[in-house]
Formats: C-alpha cells, structure tokens, sequence
C-alpha cells in the first residue's frame, strides 16, 4: 500500500514549489516509508509514498508508459488475469506488480479498464500530452481519496491533511460538516469530508479532469438480480466464493500474518490462509487485541454476549497458527486519541481508532501485510438490528435510531436544521436500493439495510481500519469486501442469510465443517473495547480539558454541564451513540477527539 497526491495548476509554476511538495509528501509518509518518488512539471506534480509489498525491487512510482503516468494505491487481486489479457495484444512487462498492469489497462481500455480491476485501489493516471487526469476508486470503498477544486487548482490525495498543506485549501467547516460531527459522526456521507473546500472521491467511481473541468463518474453499483439457487448451492457458492477471495488476498513478497478475535469472520480467514500456508510448509502467525484486566472488568450485554479471550485459543489450536495476543495498556488507548484524530484529519471513532492504531504497531514490529475480517457483517446480516423486528422497518439508521444522546450534549438551539439533516442523509441511502419486482415487505427492506450498512456503517470501519493501520505503515486486506462476494450476498434470499434463524446463518453453514463448532455457532461479538475504569477516567480527565478551554469554538457548541453529567459514570448514557461501539467513556473520547481536531487544524467555522 501506499500514499498517493496530485496537484494540477496552470497559474503557479510547481517546479519552485519544492517545499510545498516535500510538505505533502511527509504528510504521506507513513502510507509509504519505504520509498518515495515525484513527477513535476511547470503545471503538474505527482507524489508518491511506498511500503513495498510487491515486486519490491522494481515497482517504484510515478511509473510511466508512453504518454501516461500512474500514481497508484492499493493491491489488486486479479493481477495475472488482467496481465494475461493485456500480454494477447502485445502488451509486455519490466515487472511483476500490478502497477504496471493498472497503467497498461488504462492505456488499453480508457476509463472501462477499472471494470476489469478485482482490488482495493485509488489510483491517478496522468496524460502529459493533453494535460488531463483520470482518477479511479474501488469499489467498495476501502482505500482512501480527497480531492479539491479551487480555481484554476486541482488535487488529490489519499489524506485530507496533505491537501490541507496547499494554500488555496482552508480548514473551513459550515453547517453541513457541523452537522456530519455531530449528527452522523463518527460516520459521514458518502463524497464528503467534512471540510467545506475538499471532497470525497466516492467508491466504485471515478474521475476526469481536463481543462479545469472534474467530471466524476459512477462505474459500479448493486443491482438487484434473481438468485435461482438451491440452499445446498448456494451454501456452496458461499464458501467456494470466500475461500477464493481469501487466497487471492495472501499473496506478498512480505511477511503476512491474520487477525483473529475467535469470532465468525476472522476465523475463517485465519483458517483458509493457515491451510493455504501449510500446502507451502509455513505456519500461520495470527494476532489479537485486548487490554489490561479486561477479564476482570468485562461486562456482558446484547451487543457483547461474552468475551473474545474464551475463544481465540480454540481457532488458534485448531488451524495450528503461531498466536501472539497484544495487550494494551489502557492509559495509552486514552493518550493515543491524540494521535488517532490527527491521523484520520476528521474527529475518529474514538477508542476504537486509537485502540487499532497501537494493536497495529505491535503487528507492525514483524509483518507488513495482514488479513481482516471487515464486510462480513454488513453483507451476511450479521448486526442485532438485522435481527430485531421491533426496529427492522424504522425510518432511520438502525445504529443510531434516536437524536437523544447527541442532542443532550449540544447547546439548545445549535444545530437546528440536525435532524432534518440526518433524515435526508438516511432517505437518501434508501433511494439508492435496486429491488425485484414482486419481492416481499421483507426482502425489500433486507435490501435497503443492506444499502444502509454498506454505505454508512461499513464505511465508518473501513476508513477507521485504512487510516490506523496505514499509520502503523501496515497494510490490511479485507476479503469480505471482494466486490464479487458483495454482489452475490446482496442478491441471496434473506431466508439463506438468516438459515436457522442465526445471525450469518448461511456463512456459518458453509464453514461448519472447516472449525471448531463452538466457533462456529458462537453469538457475534463486536471489536473488543476495554471495560476498565482507569480508561474511563482517563478520558474524563481529557473531555474535561476539552470542555474547559474557552478559547476554542467547542465551547460555544457544547451544553458543558451535560458533559459533566456524563462524567459522573460509565454507564450514564442510556442510548447508544453508535450502535455497539459508543457508549459513555466512548462519547466523551469523542468530545475530546472533536476538541483536537478543531485545535490542531486550525478549523475555521463559517456558520
């Protein structure tokens, strides 16, 4: 993986802006430390960060063909299909990574060839001849891309931060970004980046830029579709699809392990990848998460039935992996927020950011590339709110039904338009869902909370696990989001997902013979927080910090005597902020993380 920018301007002569490019590229630094590279012309400039994965030798970037050159991000996993294809007309390679096959695809196929790409990608290709850009994103989401038009500048790059490094773009936050915090946080809508001059490049889209006209584009979508298959083939269909999306995904010329919390998803990962390891006589090394006396602290609840400890050394005995378990201290979960803020450059997702930004630098002491098991919920209706009828056909995202809890710490009056805000927001996401004709109440509405999670909850996850991990300068692949997987599970009757009335039935029947049953037929359990009451103190102490300095613009945004409340006890906060993974000591992470964020980039309000 890697970090990638651009900048495009006919009005500022970029070969004398060396500090302002070398400004940018530290910015991407840990996206790639192991190399770096720079395209620059008198209009144009190209960055690039490496952590060399592939062909480590011989991949370096920008990489040129003829009049083309590509910065590229990602991994694809179809890499010897496409370069098969490209070699019948006459294409030849100088490599074996598939940056070369992505710039050849291009100058083969045009925009059509990011059809042809199974991956996880953002890339840009420069045409030096007519001056034009063409921009490209995957199409589940899960590598980053920013960009900014103002004027006659265009640019681009996998972090809001270095666009932030241009003059031209200011830290200016209206009403809509207050509202994405406040309202949506720690999700935000689809092409949007809280900041008033920059822009998301949405998934499975792309984007042209010639003669200072953007023009984006959408290439892929969900398209409802009949599923004609019987259970037993579509069980399957099922494990045949995952277990080939998994060992597509294992292939480095760096070392590569699996995380492994003992649940569902990361054990049939760590399972398939430790059978593929075994056919070429290596053990598996898997990893997990947790926090000091969190044993002793745990508290059982719908969303966290039992802790993930009980189970990990059962997968990890069973698929005979090497198991390393990373314990984190829990004062410095609260002190990396931090850091876990001005990573993601939006407020983050509190502990669960700053939590994954250390588990991955431990990871990152031994391997480069890990596997993870992020979409499964999302595309197997794994999620409670699935699965109860009282909220399944709500008006509103499953997670965050209420406007209560954030509300409650909000000045009366601030936000007014809130709750109009977050309604079109979910409106929005639920037009977007392609039915069958004659598809009953309930089908319609499983795939409209399909669209719900993939576009919302998922995304939230995915730029939390891009940005903690690739600040760590590891690379986590994440099989369930394999486009193809995603296109069946979205058409499968919700009577398969469901099969025995289990949350994931379906998946959970197509790998009951490869693990242990317990595992198995384990109650989904969420990304493991710490129930420790040092951490809720540490973060009380932080939001306290946040709420009592005056000088910032939090304050004037904040009821600070309902903050105080909250601080009176971990359990004051009777409806959850964000699903399973927000409670108390999580919104006031929060408070803290907006406080930082707002202070450390200089935000300025025009509301």
């Amino acid at each position: 993986m890697c970090g990638i920018a651009g900048i495009l301007t006919p009005s500022i002569d970029l070969r004398s802006e060396k500090p302002l490019i070398e400004s940018i590229s530290k910015t991407l630094k840990m996206r790639g430390p192991d190399a770096k590279g720079e395209y620059v012309t008198a209009q144009t400039a190209l960055i690039h960060r490496r952590l060399c994965v592939i062909d480590v030798e011989k991949g370096s970037q920008p990489m040129r063909f003829g009049k083309y050159i590509i910065v590229y991000n990602g991994e694809l996993y179809n890499t010897q299909q496409v370069k098969a294809e490209l070699e019948t007309f006459g294409y030849k390679f100088d490599t074996h990574c598939d940056t070369e096959v992505v710039l050849k695809a291009y100058d083969k196929w045009q925009e059509e060839s990011v059809k042809k790409l199974n991956g996880i990608f953002a890339y840009a290709v420069y045409n030096e001849r007519d001056n034009s850009l063409f921009l490209a994103r995957d199409r589940i989401g899960v590598k980053p891309c920013f960009y900014s038009k103002k004027g006659d500048l265009f640019a681009f790059a996998s972090r809001i931060s270095s666009l932030l490094c241009i003059p031209q773009i200011k830290p200016i936050v209206d009403i809509e970004g207050l509202n994405e915090i406040f309202m949506l946080g720690p999700a935000k809508t689809i092409g949007k980046a809280i900041f008033k001059d920059i822009s998301e490049l949405p998934p499975a889209h792309f984007l042209k830029y010639k003669d200072g006209k953007a023009t984006v584009l959408q290439y892929w979508k969900l398209e409802a579709k009949e599923n004609n298959e019987s259970l037993n083939e579509a069980i399957e269909h099922t494990h045949e699809l995952v277990k080939n999306s998994i060992e597509r995904q294992l292939v480095s010329d760096v070392p590569l392990a699996t995380f492994l919390s003992g649940g569902l998803d990361s054990s049939i990962i760590s399972k398939v990848a430790a059978d593929y390891y075994k056919n070429k006589g290596k053990i598996l090394n898997t990893y997990s998460v947790d926090y000091t006396d969190n044993d002793k602290f745990f508290k059982k609840s719908l969303f966290q039935p039992n802790k993930d400890s009980d189970y990990i050394s059962l997968v990890s005995d069973a698929i005979g992996s090497i198991h390393h378990n990373i314990i984190l201290d829990n004062s410095s979960v609260a002190d990396a927020l931090f850091e876990a803020t001005v990573a993601r450059c939006v407020p983050g997702f509190a502990d669960v950011d700053s939590s994954l930004l250390l588990f991955c630098r431990e990871v990152k002491k031994n391997f480069t590339v890990c596997l993870s098991g992020e979409c499964a919920d999302e595309i197997f209706g794994g999620y409670p709110w699935y699965h109860r009828k009282e909220i399944l056909f709500e008006e509103c995202f499953p997670w965050a039904r209420s406007t209560k809890a954030r509300r409650s710490i909000l000045k009366p009056g601030f936000l007014k338009n809130g709750e109009e805000y977050l309604q079109n927001a979910y409106s929005q996401t639920v037009a977007l869902t392609s039915y069958l004709d004659g598809e009953s109440p309930l089908e319609k509405r499983m795939r409209e909370m399909f669209m719900l999670n993939l576009n919302w909850f998922m995304q939230t996850l995915l730029a939390r696990k891009d940005v903690m991990s690739m600040e760590s300068s590891l690379e986590v692949r994440v099989p369930f989001c394999d486009y193809r997987l995603v296109e069946y599970a979205y058409n499968m009757p919700w009577e398969f997902k469901a099969l025995d009335g289990r949350e994931k039935g379906i998946l959970r029947k197509a790998f009951e013979n490869d693990l242990p049953y317990d595992i198995v037929w384990r109650k989904k359990s969420p990304y493991p927080k710490t129930h420790n009451p040092l951490y809720f103190d540490c973060v009380c102490r932080l939001a306290k910090q946040a709420i009592e300095d005056k000088s910032c613009p939090l304050y004037e945004m904040l009821n600070v005597s309902a903050v105080y409340e909250l601080m009176k006890s971990p359990d004051s906060m009777t409806e959850p902020w964000y699903g399973q993974l927000m409670q108390t000591p999580q919104v006031l992470a929060y408070i803290y993380q907006i406080y930082v964020w707002m202070k450390n980039y200089n935000v300025v309000f025009d509301i």
